[in-house]
């Protein structure tokens, strides 16, 4: 029988993630794959944990990707050897059902299965997230409003991914370099499916949020930047730039308040709204935090 899946999972000093993220692949319903752990040259017990696996379907490659996670991703999907490829980062988990649901939508014909994830940790309360819809995902609305994917909840075609060269390894799209794959897919005309269902966990990291956030609006600007200029150009262009830098200041103000950082967060939403005051639901999340807060005041 041929293989199915192959799940590429990087990682970087994560042993103490590696049990639950790769005892969630074994304890998958669906059982025809093979895990490609892309180790980042770990300075933590990882080789340690990893030795401890005699499942021969579990391969580990080793990489210095020098802080460009694309890197690692694109060296397990060149080893690849499955009809599809899975993503699971090292942090995150897969809930049983996950490659049985995703497998079975592939097989019918479509490209790309993305689905929903819980989202777990980071000091903040969790958030069931259903991703798409496929109205999203098309290239220009990837582009003007921004990533709608998991890169831990997707399942692709290996031919698609591989044709398409896999994940950029511009160091300016850091953390944002799935964001741009699927842009790339998407122009492709793939077949995108999504299911609501919630088939995963996505770990939110309780560490340098800030960083996280300033690096990611930063490499968010980076990818729409490049593909704005490939469907507009002139007045189109500029007016277009403005309203999608906006809307990812707008996406760093909302990750903010979502942290309790009212003030860093009222600097973005004031800086999106200096960009451009055309997006949407901006002026109500400003409202909202200049509103006296009750939870503070108590």
């Amino acid at each position: 029988m041929n293989l199915s899946v192959s799940i590429v999972l990087p990682t970087y000093n994560h042993a103490h993630f590696l049990p639950d993220s790769i005892g969630s692949v074994l304890a998958q319903t669906f059982q025809n794959w093979e895990l490609l752990v892309v180790d980042n040259s770990s300075t933590d017990s990882t080789s340690q944990i990893l030795s401890a696996y005699t499942d021969p379907r579990i391969r580990v490659l080793t990489i210095a990707n020098d802080g460009i996670i694309a890197r690692s991703r694109n060296l397990g999907l060149r080893e690849a050897r499955g009809i599809y490829v899975a993503f699971l980062d090292s942090d995150d988990l897969w809930y049983p059902d996950k490659l049985s649901a995703c497998v079975e939508l592939l097989q019918g014909g479509v490209d790309l299965v993305c689905h929903g994830e819980r989202w777990v940790g980071g000091g903040l309360p969790e958030r069931e997230i259903a991703y798409g819809p496929i109205s999203r995902a098309t290239e220009r609305n990837l582009v003007l409003r921004g990533n709608c994917l998991s890169t831990s909840a997707v399942v692709a075609d290996r031919n698609l991914l591989q044709s398409l060269g896999g994940f950029s390894e511009n160091g300016e799209f850091v953390t944002a370099e799935d964001y741009e794959l699927w842009i790339r897919i998407a122009r492709e005309g793939a077949r995108m499916a999504f299911i609501e269902h919630v088939l995963g966990e996505f770990r939110r990291s309780p560490t340098s949020a800030s960083a996280d956030i300033v690096r990611n609006v930063a490499a968010e600007i980076a990818v729409s930047e490049m593909h704005l200029q490939e469907l507009f150009s002139g007045f189109q262009l500029r007016l277009r730039r403005r309203q999608r830098r906006a809307r990812a200041f707008y996406g760093a103000g909302r990750a903010f308040a979502a942290r309790g950082r009212r003030g860093i967060a009222l600097a973005w939403y004031w800086r999106a709204l200096r960009t451009s005051p055309l997006v949407g639901r901006l002026m109500p999340a400003m409202l909202l935090l200049l509103l006296p807060s009750r939870v503070e005041q108590a």
